[in-house]
């Protein structure tokens, strides 16, 4: 049909090239010697799972390129309701209560929620005279990124709740002020050299630092009064960040953080997956141990390894190159991604193209860096290729149905830049 013509062919290649990749890597990690069980197992329910969404996807490749931005809201509203009803009704697996179980299949609407909020997003920055310099319309899509965020932190999911952070890439692309991420950047900042050298330290180095702006510019005032405020804010943001570090987090969450800082060391408890994960990415060097030969994989040393921990199974079996590779198939559909927002006709499909490009940036960032320890482990999975039936299907229906947006960009006759 018309529409099959347009379909980004690079883009569909980028993003099958890695869900066979983790078909495979699942498979290897769930596999045991001599024995080929492929079609049997997790591997099994995975390629079950893409196939499933794959089928929905082409699906949504005949519907009308007008359909998802009618409706955008009622899509948001079923996923949020979703999420209500699993404080209700849902199991709890690991900790969180974050599943409903359908028979034999678990569905974890978290992973849906991203999908859902990316509709609700561009709905509302492409409304005509939307502005963030308006309050109104910044309070509205403060609700809609935050409703979720709290419904998922309210189940236990810290991890997934985070995701929803990277929305601001997102706003940034459309018209937010760099001030914002600079200040995000700057609390970020705040945090680890809190947790680092404590409240209090932080605090005399902040007010020394003010002495020597004082110092050089006491004859200004117009700095001198910022300058104060500046640092007086610092301060207290400093004392709460102690304050929510000591009681709010959970001991395993304060753990988790404080062995990414290198505050404490902790290989047989909170860091133990972590330690284990690097133990088996530097054991696989330069060319890897071969396809199903990792040792540590095959000797199961590393819990989740086949869902949050699954790159490490690819760093032993393939080594630096394998890795270097998965690392470079993400970038280039990322990079493809965005070139696909960049050239659509109307602002509502930008928006939402992008949004699964920040999203899967984000995704792979945190995950691939907790593999590594550089990130703290907060469980969120790495798309396409972790196993799990709601990731694996939320992240290809998302980009089945940005496919479907870029395919009838022609079909959108003004331009809405």
């Amino acid at each position: 049909m018309h529409t099959k013509s347009h379909i980004d062919i690079i883009a569909t290649f980028l993003f099958l090239c890695i869900a066979t990749l983790g078909i495979s890597s699942v498979y290897s990690a769930t596999s045991e010697f001599g024995v080929f069980s492929l079609f049997e197992g997790r591997s099994g329910k995975q390629m079950m799972f893409l196939g499933i969404a794959i089928f929905i996807g082409l699906v949504f490749l005949l519907l009308n390129s007008n359909f998802f931005e009618l409706f955008s809201w009622p899509i948001y509203g079923a996923i949020m309701l979703l999420l209500v009803a699993v404080l209700f009704v849902g199991s709890d697996i690991n900790g969180a209560r974050s599943w409903i179980k359908i028979g034999s299949f678990s569905l974890q609407p978290a992973e849906f929620a991203k999908y859902g909020t990316a509709f609700a997003v561009s709905s509302l920055l492409s409304t005509i005279g939307f502005s963030f310099y308006k309050k109104a319309d910044v309070l509205k899509l403060i609700v809609v990124i935050l409703l979720p965020m709290a419904l998922i932190v309210l189940q236990g999911d810290t991890g997934s709740a985070l995701v929803f952070a990277s929305f601001i890439l997102v706003f940034y692309r459309e018209g937010l002020s760099p001030l914002l991420l600079v200040l995000g950047i700057s609390i970020i900042a705040i945090f680890v050299l809190t947790l680092v050298y404590g409240s209090l330290i932080f605090s005399v180095a902040m007010i020394v630092l003010l002495g020597v702006v004082f110092a050089f510019t006491y004859t200004n005032k117009k700095i001198l009064l910022p300058s104060i405020l500046i640092v007086v804010l610092t301060i207290l943001l400093s004392l709460s960040v102690q304050f929510l570090f000591d009681n709010v987090l959970q001991d395993h969450q304060k753990k988790r953080i404080q062995v990414t800082l290198n505050l404490i060391e902790d290989n047989q408890g909170a860091g133990y997956n972590v330690n284990q994960s690097k133990i088996a990415i530097g054991s696989g060097g330069w060319s890897g141990k071969g396809f199903l030969n990792g040792s540590h994989t095959k000797g199961d040393f590393i819990p989740e390894q086949t869902t949050d921990f699954i790159f490490c199974t690819i760093g032993e079996e393939g080594g630096w190159l394998l890795s270097s590779g998965t690392i470079l198939l993400f970038v280039l559909l990322i990079l493809r991604l965005y070139h696909m927002a960049n050239r659509a006709k109307k602002k509502y499909k930008r928006v939402f193209i992008f949004s699964l490009a920040s999203i899967l940036f984000f995704h792979l960032t945190i995950n691939v860096g907790m593999t590594i320890g550089i990130m703290p482990v907060i469980g969120i999975p790495l798309p396409f290729i972790s196993y799990g039936g709601s990731s694996v299907l939320s992240f290809t229906v998302f980009m089945f149905t940005a496919l479907k947006m870029d395919a009838s960009r022609d079909e959108d006759l003004t331009s809405e830049f």
